[in-house]
C-alpha cells in the first residue's frame, strides 16, 4: 500500500469534503489523518491515506479542480509506522488584541524548552486574536515553560495559559 499526502485548497463551497472523499472511496484508498477547516471564506484539506499510487489519485482529482475552483496536490510519503509521543500533552491558549508576531514568539519559546507544536489553530474576530494549540513538553518543563510564556505574553499584551491535556479529549 502508498501512503499518500493530500491537500485541497480554494474558495468554500458545500460539498468538497464528499466530493474528495467520493473520490478516494472509489479508488479504495483508506483516509487516516485528517484536518480540514474554513479560513476566511477558503476551504483547506490537508489528510493522509493509504491506497493506490500517487499519480491515479492525482488524476482521479483533476475533475474537482477543472474549473479552477480547487487546487489538489498529491504526493507520497513515508510511513513513520506508529509514534511514541515525544513528551507530556499540554494547551496553550493565546487570546488578546491581534498584532504581528504572536504565533511566532509563542512557538519560539515552546521550542527552546524541546517542546513540539503537535496541532495549532488561529481565529481574528474583530481585532481578537485568539490561537488554541495542542503541544507535547519534555517531562519536568512545563511550570518553567509557563513563566516564559507568560514573560512573552506580557510584552506582546496578549494573555496566556498553558494546561495539561486530558488525553480523552484529545
Amino acid at each position: 500500500m502508498n501512503e499518500l499526502a493530500i491537500t485541497v485548497i480554494g474558495r468554500d463551497r458545500p460539498g468538497i469534503v464528499a466530493d474528495v472523499a467520493e473520490v478516494l472511496a472509489r479508488l479504495g484508498a483508506n483516509l487516516t489523518d485528517s484536518t480540514m477547516t474554513r479560513l476566511r471564506g477558503h476551504f483547506a484539506m490537508t489528510l493522509i491515506c493509504t491506497g493506490p499510487d500517487a499519480a491515479g489519485v492525482e488524476a482521479a482529482l483533476a475533475p474537482l479542480a477543472a474549473e479552477g475552483q480547487l487546487l489538489a496536490t498529491v504526493r507520497a510519503v513515508t510511513p513513520d509506522g506508529e509514534v511514541a509521543p515525544a513528551g507530556e500533552p499540554y494547551v496553550l491558549a493565546v487570546h488578546g488584541s491581534d498584532r504581528m508576531g504572536i504565533v511566532a514568539a509563542m512557538t519560539r519559546v515552546l521550542v527552546d524548552a524541546g517542546g513540539n507544536v503537535t496541532d495549532l489553530s488561529t481565529r481574528l474576530a474583530g481585532s481578537l486574536y485568539v490561537v488554541l494549540a495542542e503541544v507535547e513538553l519534555p517531562a519536568g518543563v512545563a511550570e518553567a515553560v509557563t513563566g516564559r510564556l507568560h514573560r512573552t505574553a506580557a510584552e506582546l499584551g496578549v494573555e496566556v495559559t498553558l494546561r495539561p491535556a486530558d488525553p480523552d479529549l484529545l
